[in-house]
């Protein structure tokens, strides 16, 4: 008799089997040598050190010119590998909801001087509150959460962030495309409940709720600790002189004088953080000016009221005094009860820094020494579709797991890298649809002695554009 089990895994083979082929499908130019990369960054043995030492791996059975060729001269089509990753299972809370999280991570780049593209990025330096700008490509990432304490994510969308690019705006374009993918995909339907989307401080939540008004979404994103909002203004008298006022009382962060009784007062006990305290205030909105995003707007500018989230931890790992968290949610008349999730999800955004540690640190997303940003760009889809990948094989590889690591109570909570491990194993069984190599020889390359003549131009990163300097 077959178990439930057995069914399961066979569902998930079957997914696995339809996601490689979708994915090979995607890839228009020098297909087969970047699909076998991609095999080769699932199942080199460690993490990946060097973009190059993937073509010794077995799985890539062509040389190292190819494996360059097909990152720096492969074509992916990547509108169709976005719409194959949202058709696979995506994961929800209990209640079915879908939440993303969308946030930044930088590919830094300070010595690639003919590189373009590159911006300022934000990275933290040695010492306490120090900050460093360092020369690289940011790339904003998407992708849905999964409920509880885990390391997994599922990326949907990635892009690259130029030097001109606002972040709030090419991040509201970038949910879109997301949303509408799951809409299409069948994810969403009318009358599910709406998309939570969770953001840092680095977004403005505001402007990220007007841009995405019309999309069944709900923002919560973090505030600086410096913000002054406002609350509606009292009702007019009739017949008053003057204009209408469009802002009512003061509420500033920082000062405790200025906030009234909040409309809901929560106390949970969490075994990381001790007792959380949380406090809310209903129907507060930021004073819009106009100047930067909002300069160009037409018209009076719009009132945008959410519910503002003061989180007070017992404890925090690595501080000896926690500050309190802000937070604000782009919709009013929030219940207790739906205060107390909200700042639980914003902590679950925190999984997907665990989501680019992995990237990092084990794929080598950042490992290649990259020229152009189309290749990095090539190379970035590259390793969503190997997470992807992963991500269908969790219940289907054996944990080879080493003897000082726990051992898995279930495979749901195999970390990315153990799964990884197993990989190689499930590769043997699914789909494979890259052609064998063609014998071939290699070019006669550059005369001996001769020197290059044709310099790559040099690109000053920033947004102020400066004139290409050769040499």
């Amino acid at each position: 008799m077959t178990s439930v089990h057995d069914l399961a895994a066979a569902g998930a083979f079957g997914e696995l089997s339809r996601f490689r082929q979708e994915f090979y499908d995607c890839l228009s130019a020098r297909g087969d040598a970047l699909f076998e990369l991609t095999d080769a960054l699932l199942c080199a043995e460690g993490p990946v050190a060097s973009l190059v030492e993937l073509s010794v791996a077995a799985e890539h059975r062509r040389g190292h010119g190819a494996l360059y060729d097909g990152v720096n001269q492969g074509r992916v089509d990547i509108d169709r590998l976005r719409d194959a990753v949202a058709r696979r299972r995506i994961p929800r809370c209990d209640d079915g909801r879908i939440v993303l999280a969308v946030d930044v991570s930088n590919w830094l780049r300070p010595d690639a001087s003919t590189s373009p593209d590159r911006a300022f990025c934000h990275t933290y330096a040695r010492g306490k509150g120090r900050t460093q700008m360092i020369p690289g490509w940011p790339y904003s990432f998407v992708a849905a959460l999964e409920p509880g304490r885990t390391c997994w994510t599922a990326i949907l969308d990635a892009r690259r962030l130029r030097p001109d690019d606002n972040h709030t705006d090419l991040a509201a374009a970038q949910l879109r495309t997301v949303v509408d993918t799951l809409a299409a995909a069948g994810h969403w339907r009318e009358g599910d409940p709406d998309i939570w989307i969770v953001g840092d401080s680095g977004y403005d939540g505001p402007r990220l709720a007007f841009l995405l008004d019309d999309l069944p979404v709900r923002l919560l994103v973090r505030l600086r600790s410096d913000r002054v909002l406002a609350f509606p203004p009292p009702p007019r008298r009739p017949g008053a002189p003057g204009r209408t006022v469009r802002h009512g009382p003061r509420f500033a962060f920082a000062d405790p004088q200025s906030w009234p009784e909040p409309a809901h007062a929560t106390t949970a006990d969490t075994a990381r953080y001790g007792a959380a305290h949380a406090r809310s205030w209903d129907r507060l909105h930021p004073k819009l000016t106009r100047s930067d995003a909002w300069a160009p707007h037409e018209g009076a500018l719009p009132i945008l009221e959410g519910t503002v989230i003061r989180l007070q931890v017992e404890r925090l790992p690595g501080a000896s005094a926690p500050k309190p968290l802000w937070l604000w949610f782009s919709a009013t008349a929030s219940t207790a009860a739906q205060v107390d999730r909200l700042w639980q999800m914003f902590l679950r955004r925190f999984d997907l820094e665990h989501t680019f540690r992995f990237l990092k640190q084990t794929l080598g997303w950042t490992r290649p020494r990259l020229r152009t940003p189309a290749a990095a760009d090539r190379w970035t889809w590259l390793v969503i579709a190997a997470c992807a990948q992963l991500r269908l094989a969790r219940h289907l590889v054996e944990d080879q797991r080493r003897p000082w690591e726990r051992t898995a109570t279930t495979p749901a909570r195999l970390s990315p890298a153990r799964v990884r491990r197993g990989f190689r194993a499930v590769r043997l069984t699914t789909t494979a649809p890259a052609s064998p190599p063609k014998p071939s020889r290699p070019g006669p390359g550059r005369p001996a002695g001769s020197r290059n003549s044709h310099r790559a131009p040099r690109h000053n990163p920033g947004k102020t554009p400066r004139t290409t300097a050769t040499g």
